[in-house]
């Protein structure tokens, strides 16, 4: 009797565990249940559709054709403030889009590094942006730069990355760097991370039970933003007003977790094995990093310089996670991109 009772409990328990660590699935925009289609959206060559949205001149009259990558938790319609003037005197066109899972494009159950690089070539191919042409990656969209640069480097005329989100689990980073640089994290995140990247099935779990504290990024702790990076967001919201965030309508776990699932997870490739895509200096690719940034450390990205010397490194003094919004640097990161122009508003 107590033996079938026990087996009784150890079945329930085995159903409510693997219950509990199922997300749900996504509610894809344009299906019956979902949210509505409102962007433009290309077919992909796997039969995923990927939103965008258009700014800057129109691509006909443009000189500068450039892909814009979001961050976590962000969407298409993140904004490169840069001075009007300056993108029209250099005819500059933007594209942003809905990086997989998140927005109005669909989730991708098989993410990877080189398929979010193929996003970017397929998104080009599609709005026929030209054989070339420029991308930046901001935050965790680093991610995608890094993927273009190992598997469509012959595609691209230039690229940045802006405060790219480094996985401390790269080989070649140095054991004592890398851990000095994940501990500095709040403990709440190196938990997040260490389960994101060596139990992955149940990071879903871990990020929406209630029984101990979870990403401070995702939940936007105040403590993660630098002395800069807290006045550019009360001037950003100030600016904005109050409006509705759609990026993670179809679900935080294809859009937030899968990113980070990706990010840290197993690379198929080490970044400081990329070759250097522009031998010939027909083009250039430029690192931006904060030295107040807290959430990627400056050590990591200067030692990702150092190691790799074709890429042109920047760091600003008093810069945060949010220093593309600090004044002047837009313009200093697309001079430096698309004109070559030694930026004079920083060190590095």
């Amino acid at each position: 009797m107590f033996v079938k009772v026990g087996l009784v409990l150890v079945v329930g328990l085995l159903g409510w565990v693997y219950q509990s660590i199922q997300p749900p699935p996504p509610l894809i925009c344009g299906s019956p249940n979902g949210p509505p289609v409102t962007s433009p959206r290309i077919k992909l060559r796997d039969g995923r559709y990927l939103a965008y949205k258009e700014s800057g001149v129109p691509k006909e009259k443009a000189t500068y054709k450039i892909v814009i990558v979001h961050g976590f938790g962000g969407s298409k319609d993140i904004i490169i403030p840069a001075s009007p003037e300056l993108v029209e005197e250099l005819g500059i066109y933007f594209v942003a889009f809905d990086r997989p899972g998140y927005g109005e494009s669909d989730p991708d159950p098989k993410r990877t590094i080189k398929s979010h690089a193929l996003d970017v070539q397929d998104l080009a191919d599609g709005l026929e942006l030209g054989s070339r042409f420029y991308t930046i990656g901001i935050s965790m969209g680093g991610l995608n730069i890094w993927g273009c640069l190992k598997y469509i480097p012959h595609r691209l005329a230039g690229a940045a990355l802006v405060v790219p989100v480094v996985n401390y689990w790269w080989p070649s980073l140095p054991a004592n760097l890398s851990n000095d640089a994940y501990k500095w994290q709040p403990l709440r995140d190196q938990w997040a991370l260490r389960i994101a990247h060596h139990a992955p099935r149940i990071l879903y779990w871990w990020m929406t039970q209630k029984w101990f504290p979870t990403s401070s990024v995702v939940e936007r702790r105040p403590e993660i933003f630098s002395h800069q990076d807290k006045a550019i967001l009360q001037k950003l919201m100030a600016a904005r007003g109050p409006t509705k965030d759609n990026a993670e309508q179809q679900g935080v776990f294809e859009s937030l977790h899968r990113d980070m699932m990706v990010s840290f997870g197993k690379w198929d490739f080490d970044p400081m094995d990329v070759k250097n895509p522009f031998p010939n200096k027909d083009g250039s690719v430029h690192l931006w990093q904060g030295y107040e940034d807290r959430l990627v450390p400056y050590t990591l990205q200067r030692y990702i310089s150092k190691n790799l010397p074709w890429i042109q490194y920047h760091e600003l003094p008093e810069g945060g996670h949010m220093l593309l919004h600090a004044d002047g640097v837009s313009d200093a990161v697309l001079r430096a991109l698309l004109l070559g122009e030694e930026p004079s508003i920083i060190s590095g």
